[in-house]
């Protein structure tokens, strides 16, 4: 049957209605409250640990996103975790919710296009989690604007801004991945399990794994191992792999974002030769993060693609 008028129509009626659903649901208030709480309590700690020891950081602001020394208290290392979870807690049912309430037949025999439908869902699903990052973003400044006593330099807002977008598009690949689940999977427990234990996978075994599989595919070089260096193909291997898990791909470019003096070839060539790095400029922490953040987006874009390709191929009975 041949369909009449923009594949688009409906698209914000769909919008509005979910993002009213969930911006109104209790579920997205008690994953944001934990959000809000867990990242509340760490800036304050690293906020105190900058007035004590690195008054004279000329990046006080970065520091209270990621602490230096304190990987495991940091503000980045919450949102990593909490992040994912807020995803796919607004993705898990997004669409398998409408067959098991009956309403999916109900909303396609309205001019609304699966198209749209999909869309729309994802979009309202994208835009909740920007508007609590953007929120909590805005938190974190105004705490430290109050607790350091200083406002953050332009470099400082630019970096925060990028940070804040690499944010939202790690976010986007666990809302698509959830959505990617909702559709293969009728049952909005399956859905979740399967989500939650492909971000767990990724998160804690894959990054040992990727190190094993490195080592099996490029065996170490003995020469580089008695200097003390990794072996180039080793390395290489196992750092692509590692690539794999969005987790090690938001990683890499929010250190390159919010620590200037981020490990790259020419600080560890001025290292080598006994010389004091200098920080680098943003437009250079953005070229050296680029292929990660383009790796976001493209992991994002396609597991819409394919979730979006297998929704077409369902058939909705009444």
């Amino acid at each position: 049957m041949r369909r009449e008028g923009s594949p688009w129509r409906g698209l914000s009626v769909v919008f509005f209605r979910e993002l009213f659903d969930h911006l109104t649901s209790v579920r997205f208030l008690v994953l944001e409250f934990l959000v809000v709480l867990l990242g509340g309590a760490v800036v304050y700690f690293a906020a105190e640990q900058v007035r004590n020891t690195t008054a004279e950081d000329p990046f006080l602001f970065l520091r209270l996103f990621a602490p230096p020394g304190q990987a495991l208290l940091s503000f980045v290392l919450v949102l990593s975790i909490l992040v994912p979870v807020l995803a796919i807690g607004l993705g898990f049912d997004s669409v398998n919710g409408e067959y098991n309430q009956r309403t999916m037949s109900r909303i396609l025999a309205q001019p609304i296009y699966r198209d749209a439908l999909l869309f729309g869902k994802f979009l309202a699903g994208l835009l909740t989690i920007t508007i609590s990052l953007v929120t909590l973003w805005l938190l974190v400044i105004g705490f430290g604007l109050i607790r350091l006593g200083i406002p953050p330099s332009g470099e400082e807002i630019g970096r925060l801004l990028v940070f804040l977008l690499v944010t939202i598009a790690y976010a986007g690949v666990w809302l698509a991945l959830a959505m990617l689940f909702s559709i293969f999977f009728r049952s909005t427990a399956t859905a979740a399990l399967v989500s939650l234990g492909i971000w767990l996978f990724l998160a804690l075994l894959w990054p040992a794994m990727a190190q094993l599989i490195g080592e099996v595919i490029a065996p170490s070089d003995m020469r580089f191992a008695m200097l003390g260096l990794p072996t180039p193909a080793t390395l290489a291997w196992q750092e692509g792999l590692a690539r794999i898990s969005p987790g090690t791909l938001y990683g890499e470019s929010v250190v390159a974002m919010l620590n200037p003096d981020s490990q790259s070839m020419a600080t560890l060539l001025a290292q080598f030769q006994g010389r004091i790095a200098a920080p680098l400029p943003l437009d250079q922490s953005i070229l050296q993060a680029w292929p990660q953040m383009v790796g976001l987006i493209a992991g994002m874009i396609v597991l819409y693609v394919i979730g979006y390709v297998a929704f077409q191929r369902q058939e909705v009975r009444a």
